[in-house]
Formats: C-alpha cells, sequence, structure tokens
C-alpha cells in the first residue's frame, strides 16, 4: 500500500505522517487539499469539485442519509432512491399486512400511483458544511466545568443554527470533532413524502439471516427502492396526492461492467460511530462489562419475541423489525468482543498511553497533560460496574416496548391531564394517532414474556451496581421472578390496550396515569439509569476535559497517527480497491472477492427461514437465465469485496467507480475486523457490498418489473 504526505489545513490539523489509502472516512470539502492526487493515482477520474460542489450539482447532491440512520443514493432523473433491505425494513412492514406481506413476498409498483407512503419516513439532502472552530472555542476556557462549557457552546451552537436555517428553509447541525477540538455546521435539507417503490422477497434481501450476518462469502440481495416527492416547485412538502417525483441536481449512472481485483472503488455516506480516539481503559470496559451484558440482554429478548413470531405470519411482522435491529447489534458486539480480545487492542491503546503519559509529564506539557491519563484511568474504574449494569438496563429498554413508556406515551397522558380543556382538545388527536401506531407494534402476552425475563436478568446479573429501587423492591418480594408483578401490572395498566387508552382520554386523571404500575416502573428505572453517585460525577467531569486534552495532546505530539475525525453521522468519503480475502474454500468463485448465485444456491435449505429461495431463482439460475446483467464469467456475481472503511449508517452506502458510476451497494462488514469501529485492520478491514448486476437482475429478471430499470441511466 502506497504511503501518502497529506497537507491539512494549517492551524487546525496537523501535518500527518503515513497513513493507508483505505484507511478514513474523510470531509469532502478537505477532498482537494488531502486526498484528490492519491485518489487520482488509485483510478479517480472526477475532480475534487465534481465530488463536492457548494454552486454546482455534484456527486454530494445524489447521497442522501435514509429516515436518520442510513445511507441512500438518488438513482433516476425522477428521484428514484436505492437503500439497503435492511434499512427500508420498517417502512416495508410498516406497509405490510398478513394478507399482503411485501417482507416476505416482495414488492414493485406497477405504476406511480402504485408507490406506498408510510407513515413517517424521511431523506436528509447535504447542501454545505463550513469550520467554525474558532468561533465556538473562543466562548470556552480552562477553567470552566464541562458543564459550563457545554453550556457555552450550545449557546453559540443555537445562534450558528439559527443564523444558516434561512427561516426554516434547512436543517442546520453544529457537530464536534476530534473530542471537541474542532466544530462544523452542516446544512441540509429534509424531503419528507418519500414512497416505496419495490423489495426483493426477504428470501433474497435477507437470505443468509443472522447466519451469515457480519459474514463472507455473502449472497445477500439487501436492497429495496423508493422514491422522493416534493411540490410541483421541487421544495420538500408533506404528502400530497399532488406531489411529484423529485427532479435531483444530481443523480448517479449505473455502470453495467462489473469489477476485478483491485479496481478502484469509493464510498459516500452518513457512518454513525467510530471510536477510533478510545483510550484503553474504555477499550476494556466494553470488552468485559458493556459488551457482554449488551450480547446477553439482546439474546433474552430475541428468544422471547421469537416464540411469538414462530405462531403466526401477523405476529412476525409486529416483531420482525425490531428483532432484526436486535440481532444485527447482538451479533456485532459479540464480534467486537472476539475482535477486540485477539488482536490485544486495549494492550495497543496502553502502550500509546504510556508514550504519551511519559510525553505529558514532561516539564513544558506537565501543567496542561499531566494528570489527563490518570483521570481517564480513574473514571474507568469507577464505572465498570456501572457500565454493565447501564447495558443490561438499556436492552430491556431495546427489547421491552414498555421499558421507556413512562418517557413516552405514560408523559404524553400526564400532560393531557394536566392541561386545559381547550389543550385537550387540541392534543387529543395526535393522542389518538400515536396509540393507534403503538399498539400494532405490540403484543400484550409477548410484551409481557419480555418484560418479565429481561427484568429478571437485570436484577440478577448487575450486582456490582446497585439497580432501580423498584427492581430491587419487587424482586426481594418474589425471589426476583417478575412474572406475578409483570402480569398484575399489564392486567391494571391503561397503557396495554386501545379501548382502556381512550377511556383515559375521555376522563383525564393525573393520579391514574403518575400512579399507573407500568409507568411507575419505567420512570424508576429511567431515573436511576440517569443517576450518579458525586464521586462518579466528579470523575466524569474530570474524564470530559481529559478526554479532550488527550486527544488534542496525541496530535500536538503526533504520538497518535489517526488524521481523520471519527464518524459521527456526518457526510464522508472512504477510497480504496476491490479487495479479496484469502482462498476460502466456502466460496466457489474464482478469486475471493466476489460470490456467485451458484454459491447462493448451494447454500439453499427448503424451508429454511434463512436459506429457503424462490423456486424461481433457482430454475433460473439451473438455465442460466441472467440476462444483459451476466458477468464476463458467465455467471451472476451477487456480492462483492472492497477495503472501504465504513461503519453502521453506511448501510446503503453507494459504491463508486473512478467516474463516479454505481457499482455496488454497502450493506456489511466482515465480522473478523468487527474490532474496525475502535481500531482499523488493513489487512483484514473489509466492506461487503451488493454487486449493481445484481440488483437489476433481480428487479427486471426475477421480479418483472423491468420499467424500473430503464428509468436508471446504464453504462459499460
Amino acid at each position: 500500500m502506497k504511503k501518502l504526505l497529506l497537507s491539512l489545513i494549517v492551524g487546525i490539523m496537523l501535518i500527518p505522517t503515513s497513513v493507508k489509502a483505505d484507511e478514513g472516512m474523510w470531509f469532502l470539502m478537505f477532498i482537494e487539499r488531502l486526498n484528490h492526487r492519491d485518489m487520482q493515482k488509485m483510478g479517480l477520474q472526477l475532480t475534487a469539485e465534481e465530488i463536492y460542489s457548494i454552486n454546482h450539482h455534484s456527486l454530494k447532491d445524489a447521497i442522501v442519509q435514509f429516515n436518520g440512520g442510513c445511507t441512500a443514493e438518488v438513482i433516476s432523473k425522477d428521484g428514484l432512491v436505492l437503500t439497503n433491505h435492511h434499512c427500508g425494513y420498517d417502512a416495508i412492514a410498516e406497509l405490510s399486512s398478513a394478507e399482503k406481506n411485501y417482507l416476505k413476498d416482495g414488492y414493485w409498483a406497477e405504476n406511480r400511483k402504485a408507490e406506498m407512503k408510510p407513515s413517517s419516513l424521511y431523506v436528509r439532502f447535504f447542501v454545505r458544511m463550513d469550520d467554525v472552530s474558532k468561533r465556538i472555542l473562543s466562548k470556552v476556557n480552562d477553567k470552566m466545568t464541562e458543564a459550563e462549557r457545554e453550556k457555552a457552546v450550545n449557546q453559540e451552537i443555537a445562534l450558528i443554527e439559527k443564523e444558516n436555517n434561512e427561516g426554516g428553509k434547512y436543517t442546520v447541525s453544529v457537530r464536534p470533532f476530534f473530542q471537541g477540538n474542532e466544530y462544523y455546521y452542516f446544512v441540509y435539507q429534509d424531503y419528507k413524502d418519500v414512497r416505496l417503490v419495490g423489495t426483493p422477497p426477504e428470501s433474497l434481501g435477507k437470505f443468509g439471516g443472522d447466519t451469515d450476518n457480519w459474514e463472507w462469502p455473502r449472497h445477500t440481495a439487501d436492497f429495496s427502492m423508493f422514491r422522493i416527492y416534493a411540490d410541483a416547485n421541487g421544495n420538500p412538502s408533506d404528502y400530497s396526492q399532488n406531489n411529484v417525483p423529485l427532479k435531483p441536481k444530481h443523480y448517479l449512472p449505473v455502470n453495467l461492467s462489473g469489477v476485478k481485483e483491485g479496481d478502484f472503488a469509493m464510498i459516500l455516506g452518513y457512518p454513525g460511530r467510530t471510536n477510533r480516539w478510545m483510550p484503553a481503559g474504555g477499550i476494556e470496559q466494553n470488552v468485559k462489562f458493556a459488551y457482554p451484558a449488551f450480547v446477553e440482554g439482546s439474546k433474552v429478548g430475541m428468544d422471547k419475541m421469537k416464540v411469538y413470531m414462530d405462531k403466526s405470519e401477523a405476529l412476525n411482522l409486529v416483531y420482525a423489525s425490531k428483532y432484526a435491529g436486535v440481532a444485527n447489534y447482538w451479533k456485532n458486539r459479540q464480534g467486537m468482543i472476539d475482535a477486540l480480545t485477539k488482536f490485544g487492542t486495549a494492550k495497543s491503546k496502553a502502550v500509546q498511553e504510556t508514550k504519551f503519559n511519559k510525553w505529558a509529564n514532561k516539564k513544558e506539557n506537565k501543567a496542561k497533560y499531566g494528570n489527563v491519563i490518570a483521570n481517564i484511568n480513574k473514571f474507568y474504574s469507577l464505572t465498570n460496574e456501572k457500565a454493565r449494569h447501564d447495558n443490561y438496563l438499556q436492552l430491556l429498554f431495546r427489547a421491552s416496548s414498555y421499558g421507556t413508556i413512562g418517557r413516552t406515551l405514560g408523559k404524553q397522558l400526564e400532560n393531557y391531564a394536566k392541561a386545559d380543556v381547550a389543550k385537550r382538545k387540541e392534543m387529543y388527536p395526535k393522542l389518538v394517532e400515536t396509540a393507534d401506531e403503538f399498539f400494532k407494534e405490540v403484543h400484550i402476552a409477548a410484551e409481557k414474556d419480555i418484560m418479565a425475563a429481561e427484568l429478571n436478568l437485570y436484577a440478577t446479573k448487575s450486582k456490582g451496581y446497585a439497580i432501580a429501587p423498584m427492581v430491587e423492591k419487587i424482586g426481594k418480594e418474589n425471589n426476583y421472578d417478575y412474572t406475578k408483578f409483570v402480569n398484575a401490572a399489564f392486567d391494571l395498566s391503561i397503557l396495554t390496550s386501545p379501548e382502556r387508552f381512550k377511556a383515559f382520554l375521555e376522563l383525564p386523571s393525573e393520579t391514574m396515569i403518575t400512579n399507573d404500575p407500568l409507568v411507575q416502573l419505567s420512570n424508576d428505572m429511567i431515573t436511576h439509569l440517569g443517576s450518579k453517585s458525586d464521586e462518579i460525577a466528579k470523575a466524569q467531569n474530570d474524564y470530559g476535559s481529559s478526554f479532550r486534552l488527550l486527544v488534542e495532546g496525541l496530535r500536538e505530539s503526533k504520538i497518535g497517527t489517526i488524521k481523520y475525525p471519527d464518524a459521527n453521522s456526518t457526510l464522508r468519503l472512504t477510497y480504496g480497491k476491490v479487495r479479496s480475502l484469502p482462498a476460502d474454500k466456502r466460496n466457489d468463485a474464482k478469486v475471493n472477492n466476489y460470490t456467485t448465485m451458484d454459491g447462493m444456491v448451494k447454500k439453499y435449505k427448503k424451508g429454511d427461514e434463512e436459506f429457503d429461495l424462490p423456486v424461481r431463482l433457482i430454475d433460473m439460475n439451473k438455465g442460466k437465465d441472467y440476462g444483459r446483467f451476466i458477468d464476463k464469467d458467465g455467471s451472476m456475481h451477487v456480492n462483492f469485496l472492497t477495503d472501504n472503511d465504513i461503519t453502521g449508517g453506511n448501510s446503503g452506502s453507494p459504491v463508486l467507480n473512478g467516474k463516479g458510476e454505481l457499482i455496488g451497494l454497502a450493506f456489511d462488514g466482515n465480522i473478523e475486523a468487527m474490532a474496525g469501529d475502535v481500531i482499523f485492520d488493513s489487512k483484514l478491514q473489509r466492506t461487503i457490498n451488493v454487486d449493481i448486476r445484481y440488483v437489476l437482475w433481480v428487479i427486471e429478471n426475477f421480479s418483472g418489473a423491468k420499467h424500473i430499470v430503464d428509468e436508471m441511466t446504464l453504462v459499460k
């Protein structure tokens, strides 16, 4: 791998040493200065202006954040949007029913009128960004507590956001980078009328299920399609039958040539969170305390959900999306434990921190940096058991729809009860709508089992840190079997049926809602999660300032080698190449950088929920019925590998060639490099992508929806 010499922004970033070309999640506004020359050497044929421009259309205008958590791309002049199947999963599940199960059977709109609007779905376009570090940092000083610093920063952020939103036209977000040593603002425009165009059946979109998740070789059609609608002038608009497909500033052409080892590949998207500056103590805490609790809590919730999902198609739809979300992170966290342990990441960080501490205690540095490592280590030693406790409790909140009911429906009903008659009349329709949506996504028998099991796990496994008082009291009285209490609480609560909920709206009582047993339990747990001792509060304050100084000092001393900010759901570009893993007998492909439909069919297990396949696909593969999307080697390529640096939030990101043409769709990473959120492994880190030709084959040949493909601009 060639080495780079990057010249960074004077006074903002330090001049870096060598960095792997495939490592880094880079700001688009700095591509010209930081990365463009190296990208050209690797195969980029675009100018920096064609990637990011404020005044002209560019690649950035085709990339959207999808519903706040994934990435998607515009691929036609009529606002057609491509993202992952698992990113569209919630919307597809919402639009499905037992009679018309689009998750199971797939769906392709035969025309624009057949495109379906979920209740809540939006995309966010990136308009521009700028540096406001000097402005914000001028408002703080070293004498401030972390709370005082945060207040001063937030006050300035509010002013910056107001100055740049153009009267509410744009959403403006100011975000910290390098642990609060730099700040940038981002301007976005949101479109809320987004409709489902199509999705493959779940047997293709989730092929391999939990077994293959985070694994290679992979054979998954992890994609779905939507369309952005706007008013007649192209502006954002709430849903209306009068809205028309958006005419985007830029959309991506689709390349049908396929990829080979060493081809240039870049990915643009919204990576959610990396922690590559995390201290050794934080890594150790996650591996030994936080993540094991997360994994165990996830498994308990999944097992209880699955019992009911297997009972009927209707119940499967109720919990399909929640189960998928919990299962995804369950396997991710276990992979993180394994990878971070295997590679001794905490030890390598500790070595770096020992070196830093020596530098920090030199005479000229001691006053500023001398206590940094000691403060950081003290914080982690005080919070290890709390981290375990918090993860058990947070997984209860993730798995149980009633875990946080006190601050959601409960709080809304309390406010309703306190309001005057006129205000109640105004609130009533929205509350009824909220309740209707809530009860669509719960099954009371399942919720009882989930709650009782998660409470038992939380109460019996969080012994190193005091549990919530109400949970402890109930546990002691019932030998930590919460079944009896939970059953009684659900029977008494006004939040367990639409009828009880609406009856409360007719005769509201503040006492009734605050005394509701599920609201009381929820509030007890939420309050406890947010509480901390004075000792921990002091350590947390010292940790906040010390972590910021650690990052500043690592950059100043050049002991730290990371030259890009951690991911935080802002638009980034990563570049690398198509790159194989060592030969694997499980993959029938000639080079272990792609998989084929033949390999997919070999995994087929009739009736298996993870590895079943449509008979039509098996027959088409047998006849090599690949149409115009066949590879030159005579096979249908399904997924392929690149060495791009991505993380959660990049799901749905476009994989582009040197001309900015779409060649694939990022959807996963390999479990061997699961430590990638903390430390980049240049040998093992891979991005798993759907080959765009397989996407088009599924739409045109398998599904018979050629009219969707005809919208796109196809090139070879």
